[in-house]
């Protein structure tokens, strides 16, 4: 580097920098430093109770069933969001034929792409109005007023959609997987459109049926892109504080009987209901550590050699 460059790159990062550590780095310290505390959040009068409330977080058993609902969220949310974004966008790129006999994706695949990416321009608040009404206990709901037309349904006994303990969490991620997919399906699609089509009409004229293609071509050249969805979404997986505290019963959601709880909502009611603001804080930091803890895993379970083409 030129002399000089070392101190017009230093100001020009010093700014940016500062507001990062202000920001965002010192509020994580604060937090760490109050989760030491038996802060009540209303003053700045407390005392310092060393490890006591991460202590009493290993005996909350609704903060460990709040982690295990995390988990399967974590589980289930990638897997079914990118699993479909995948295939979506692989036909949306890749399914069909050319006039001339090359690879081009099915009819209409420019139209595709703006109905799937739909549902991401709405806000996760809007997500949990609509979907209140889709999952409305009552012939009324969208769906059960469709299992109800089928036959499927008793009209007298609906599906209590976000109040039976065995449905609700899987109610909560058909909404995340259907607002995420079509992001996604546009991120994949960005990758496949750089994939050279020699290789994919390389591949048909050797005789390799689709479904080698993508899992011989595509999902190897587009590993990055995978590896980067990954991560993403379980981070929104360790999350679900909006969708959670909106849509299911409770203060700050968690209901019926806390069979919907994640880490946020048991969090956000101990700082704002039960004035227990250092135990909440003793919980965001756990937050931060296990997700930062599924980042690092996700990144190196998902690392591979990368394919140049």
């Amino acid at each position: 580097m030129r002399k000089g460059q070392h101190r017009f790159v230093a100001g020009f990062l010093l700014f940016p920098v500062a507001l990062y550590l202000i920001f965002v780095i010192w509020p994580y310290i604060q937090t760490f430093g109050y989760s030491l505390t038996d802060w009540k959040g209303q003053s700045q009068s407390f005392d310092f109770v060393g490890l006591d409330n991460y202590t009493a977080l290993f005996k909350d058993d609704v903060f460990m069933g709040a982690i295990w609902h995390n988990i399967l969220f974590l589980v289930f949310i990638p897997v079914i969001t990118i699993l479909l974004a995948l295939f979506f966008a692989f036909m949306l790129n890749a399914g069909g034929r050319g006039r001339s006999g090359g690879v081009s994706g099915v009819a209409g695949s420019k139209y595709y792409r703006v109905i799937y990416f739909f549902p991401q321009v709405l806000s996760l608040a809007i997500l949990a109005v609509l979907f209140g009404a889709v999952y409305r206990s009552d012939g009324g709901g969208m769906l059960n007023g469709a299992l109800i037309k089928l036959g499927l349904v008793d009209s007298q006994n609906p599906v209590e959609w976000l109040n039976e303990p065995n449905v609700v969490l899987w109610a909560l991620m058909a909404v995340v997987v259907w607002h995420g997919v079509g992001f996604y399906l546009v991120l994949f699609s960005a990758a496949m459109q750089s994939i050279p089509r020699d290789i994919y009409e390389a591949a048909l004229i050797d005789g390799a049926s689709r479904t080698q293609s993508f899992f011989r071509i595509t999902l190897p050249l587009l590993w990055d892109s995978v590896q980067t969805a990954w991560v993403y979404l379980g981070i929104a997986a360790m999350d679900m504080f909006i969708l959670v505290s909106t849509m299911t019963a409770g203060d700050y959601g968690g209901g019926p009987d806390h069979h919907s709880e994640v880490m946020s909502t048991v969090m956000m009611r101990n700082f704002l209901l039960y004035g227990r603001s250092g135990y909440a804080c003793a919980m965001g930091v756990v937050m931060l550590l296990l997700t930062l803890i599924v980042s690092v895993v996700m990144l190196r379970a998902t690392r591979r050699e990368r394919i140049e083409f």
